[in-house]
């Protein structure tokens, strides 16, 4: 019997330590429950500090969401609204608000995706399948939950700032709801057709990160909105081709070199009656960046910069008068990048300004009437977002990677600027740290990863110290990355030099069961574009480890272009685009066969969006360097895509015509000889289908051999999971097959 049990006890640690030692599957990464945990998404704090509310995916469903809650004093979470209740015949969205996710990029997502506090912090606004529900904390039972009247499907709702009414956009024109009587208001009526009331439009959305039209004055006197008139903006025709039908979409797709829309800034107030318009300038050929409020209510702001992107003004309007003046003038050689870190102060006539005129992003203080007092951060380092401000302790908040470049970190400096260069860290762990802090500034909430740590989530006081839990999504047995945890691979980190001697940094992940003596294929993987940053110290990229376990070195590396590196970094692509990205990306595809554990014959390349493009590039610039790679929804010719993106780095076609025709992938064409995979899905509203059409084209003509796979009904992302995961076994099976398979 004791060697019975014996054997018995030794096959049960055996099984153990199988399961423990899974390897990941496609079909898990995107089927189920999220393997990061019970992670909370859109995290806020009640305007009272009682409550930290947040969605949470369900442990059924990783993309759909439902709204729940931490209470701060009774140290509880508790589930506030199931989205499938509400739902039970499942999500039904209009075309608009199908179109606001794409843009949003969470057209992945279902159930309760946002929500708003009351300013009382007694409701939570939130809308599901086009209507709109409102939750009441204090009331009991079947009462906490009530159905608002919109009339038709409402978008971009809100609660005005003294709770007395909700807005929304319906059918293009702005509307809201007197929360006494339950009655629908509508405030515009000019909306339909080519005319929006209330909306952002397509490249606001798309490559400004606005999307929403409208701003409620702070004591709800008025409503700020944004009109635009499409007509002028170029029809786009092209095929959106679905399982079951082909339909044919004319899109008002502002291209390169096009027209845009053109756009108004109006104020209504919330009974109805005149809209007057702010005088935006005899020049109808800008772009209306960004509107806030003044803490009064008696002013506002909006930022205004001009077609060609190098020069953004501030302009300070009496909102009873209309009467305007310039406060500041940003200006570039290359080009502005916008932000949200406008703040006007409560205490002062001040505002906190951000701007990359030294070549680096700061922060400075300015008076009311456009003078600079000081800066309140300097040095040769880059913050990333203003993200708090203590006017009674004088203290600012921002996070940044000052420390190290790929993480993210909260620091503390001074108000009165005495501190610029040497920031006071109050984040605690080297790695991702994403932060929301209070409107006070007296608590954050803090969102931790590092490559061994899934997302935790703490709230905590403005010092780093820690207050309470609310998700500590501890790596234990109940957690849905534990059979995978013993089959865990934790990158490395590091950085080679580019051609002008900057560094260039990059990650990577080394095959499970390492052998040093051994040569592995590589499945190298980038973004390569502007305002984005893949060498981070945060979680698990699943599809990088995927392919580690299944026996390749994966890397990333960061080049030239790229984000959080300072200007000197970023405006090297300016007028071209594609030249130094791929000369960066050939450094590192050097420095990864000059490893004795790489197979210098097996490297294979895969990008997606830009990255799509970078692959193009990559293999028409660089075959002999590449065994094969793998584009998903290119850009191939840049005059084909939005006027905001390409012309921010590129100028217009009309006055960069060799820059284009030199960033183009089809230029290049005829270096293409390593094997490629073209992937795109059949109804991608931002990187048109039309650019693997022509890539197509450009190929056949030469006689030039190439895979394709695309996908009906997909979008930009190929967001739903049958999609993803078709997508992902496909550049799995390409590279096992071209890669690794070479002989």
């Amino acid at each position: 019997m004791r060697g019975l049990a014996l054997f018995l006890m030794m096959m049960a640690a055996a099984i153990a330590t199988t399961a423990q030692a899974a390897q990941l599957t496609i079909e898990r990464i995107f089927d189920g429950s999220s393997l990061a945990g019970p992670t909370p998404i859109k995290l806020k704090t009640s305007p009272d500090g009682t409550r930290v509310t947040f969605l949470r995916a369900r442990t059924d469903d990783q993309n759909t969401f439902d709204l729940w809650e931490y209470n701060v004093r009774a140290n509880e979470i508790r589930l506030l609204v199931d989205s499938a209740r509400l739902q039970p015949a499942g999500e039904q969205l209009s075309d608009a608000e199908k179109a606001r996710r794409e843009r949003a990029r969470i057209a992945g997502h279902h159930g309760i995706v946002d929500y708003q506090w009351s300013p009382d912090g007694k409701k939570l606004l939130f809308p599901l399948s086009g209507k709109l529900y409102i939750y009441d904390l204090t009331a009991l039972g079947g009462k906490a939950l009530r159905a608002l009247d919109s009339g038709g499907d409402a978008l971009d709702p809100k609660i005005s700032p003294h709770g007395h009414f909700v807005s929304y956009v319906r059918e293009q024109n702005l509307w809201l709801i007197d929360l006494a009587d339950g009655k629908a208001r509508q405030l515009t009526r000019d909306g339909g057709g080519t005319v929006h009331n209330g909306e952002a439009e397509f490249v606001a959305q798309e490559e400004m990160a606005r999307f929403s039209g409208y701003w409620w004055a702070p004591d709800e006197s008025a409503i700020a909105f944004e009109r635009y008139d499409e007509a002028r903006v170029p029809i786009a025709k092209r095929f959106e081709v679905y399982p079951d039908r082909t339909e044919v979409i004319e899109q008002r797709y502002p291209a390169a070199g096009q027209t845009n829309v053109e756009v108004k800034l109006g104020l209504v107030a919330p009974t109805g009656g005149e809209v007057r318009f702010v005088d935006l300038g005899a020049n109808p050929d800008i772009y209306l960046t960004r509107v806030d409020w003044l803490p009064d209510g008696k002013r506002l702001s909006y930022q205004l910069m001009q077609r060609n992107q190098q020069q953004l003004d501030l302009n300070l309007v009496d909102a009873k008068t209309l009467t305007q003046r310039t406060l500041l003038s940003e200006t570039s050689k290359t080009w502005i990048n916008l932000n949200d870190d406008l703040h006007f102060l409560r205490k002062q006539n001040a505002f906190i300004w951000a701007s990359e005129r030294s070549g680096y992003k700061h922060l400075y203080l300015y008076t009311l009437d456009g003078k600079l007092r000081h800066p309140l951060s300097a040095g040769t380092w880059n913050i990333d977002s203003l993200l708090g401000v203590d006017e009674r302790l004088g203290l600012v908040y921002l996070d940044s990677n000052r420390d190290f470049v790929p993480d993210r970190q909260v620091y503390a400096l001074k108000l009165d600027g005495s501190s610029a260069d040497a920031p006071k860290r109050i984040s605690r762990g080297d790695g991702q740290h994403v932060a929301e802090f209070t409107r006070d500034a007296d608590y954050y909430i803090d969102t931790f990863s590092d490559p061994q740590t899934p997302p935790q989530v703490s709230l905590r006081k403005a010092d780093g110290a820690l207050v309470a839990w609310i998700e500590r999504n501890a790596l234990d047995a109940k957690h849905p990355y534990w059979p995978y945890r013993d089959a865990h691979i934790v990158p490395e980190f590091g950085k080679i030099q580019a051609a002008d001697g900057q560094d260039l940094y990059y990650r990577v992940y080394k095959p499970r069961g390492f052998d040093a003596a051994r040569r592995y294929p590589v499945f190298d993987f980038y973004y390569g574009g502007p305002h984005a940053q893949l060498v981070a110290r945060g979680w698990v990229d699943y599809f990088c480890e995927y392919m580690a376990q299944h026996g390749y070195v994966v890397f990333t590396l960061d080049n030239r272009g790229m984000a959080r590196r300072g200007r000197q970094f970023s405006d090297g692509i300016y007028r071209q685009l594609g030249k130094l990205e791929v000369e960066d990306q050939v450094a590192g595809i050097g420095w990864l066969k000059a490893q004795a554990f790489v197979d210098p014959a097996r490297i294979g390349v895969f990008g997606w969006s830009y990255g799509g493009y970078m692959t193009a590039m990559l293999l028409a610039k660089a075959s002999n360097e590449i065994t094969a790679g793998v584009a998903v929804a290119p850009v191939v010719n840049w005059s084909l895509y939005d006027t905001f993106y390409t012309e921010r780095y590129l100028d217009t076609p009309q006055h960069n015509a060799e820059g284009y025709e030199r960033s183009s992938v089809l230029h290049w064409l005829d270096g293409l000889t390593s094997p490629l995979l073209l992937m795109h899905g059949m109804a991608d509203d931002n990187v048109l289908f039309a650019n693997s059409t022509k890539l197509m084209a450009a190929l056949q003509g030469r006689g030039t051999q190439f895979q394709l796979m695309t996908y009906p009904g997909g979008k930009h992302g190929l967001s739903t999971p049958a999609m993803k995961k078709h997508a992902y076994h496909a550049i799995a099976d390409y590279f096992d097959a071209h890669v690794k398979g070479k002989q």
